[in-house]
């Protein structure tokens, strides 16, 4: 048993029926030398731990004193920073409407410049279709014409053949292909 456990088991057998401690002298004195070692203990804790436990705390309002100022520089950075991007956010901006500004302009003078081609070239389309149309008039004139000439021959062949003998008719077709010649046809 310990000498702490001993003199508690002998204080506690000195003690008078129904009380929870005694208190006599030997009580005072344990409790004086109690205080003694409090403050002993106290005076070494303070002379041997104060200077390593305020070099601690020194450090610590130091540490939390530089992160303080590292956050508010870090803050104060990204406010510029935030600034800085708000600025090219709206130089951006500004450039893409003046992109799109360019591309539509440019958009409209090339819807004009097809406009103006289609133009040029349906009128040229429609003078090609015109100079085919007068053409093709032309040739199924002509061709109307010869027909026409050659059934009036062939009538006329016919009607002589039945009227005419060979030397009139010899005579007429002179005749008539010497009229054919001075006259002039309309176009």
């Amino acid at each position: 048993m310990s000498l702490h456990a001993l003199l508690r088991w002998s204080m506690l057998s000195a003690l008078p029926e129904g009380r929870l401690f005694g208190l006599d002298r030997q009580l005072l004195i344990s409790v004086v030398i109690q205080l003694f070692n409090a403050c002993v203990l106290a005076v070494a804790l303070s002379v041997i731990l104060y200077k390593p436990v305020q070099q601690f705390l020194n450090d610590r309002t130091k540490r939390v004193r530089d992160q303080m100022e590292r956050a508010a520089y870090d803050t104060t950075q990204a406010k510029r920073l935030k600034l800085q991007y708000e600025e090219k956010l709206r130089e951006i901006e500004q450039e893409r409407l003046r992109v799109l500004e360019e591309a539509r302009a440019q958009a409209a003078e090339r819807g004009a410049q097809t406009l103006e081609q289609a133009k040029r070239e349906a009128a040229t389309t429609r003078a090609r279709a015109e100079a085919d149309a007068r053409r093709e008039q032309e040739r199924v004139e002509e061709e109307m014409r010869v027909r026409i000439i050659e059934v009036a021959a062939a009538l006329a062949e016919k009607f002589v053949s039945h009227t005419i003998d060979q030397d009139t008719q010899d005579r007429l077709f002179r005749e008539t292909m010497a009229e054919l010649e001075e006259t002039t046809w309309p176009a």
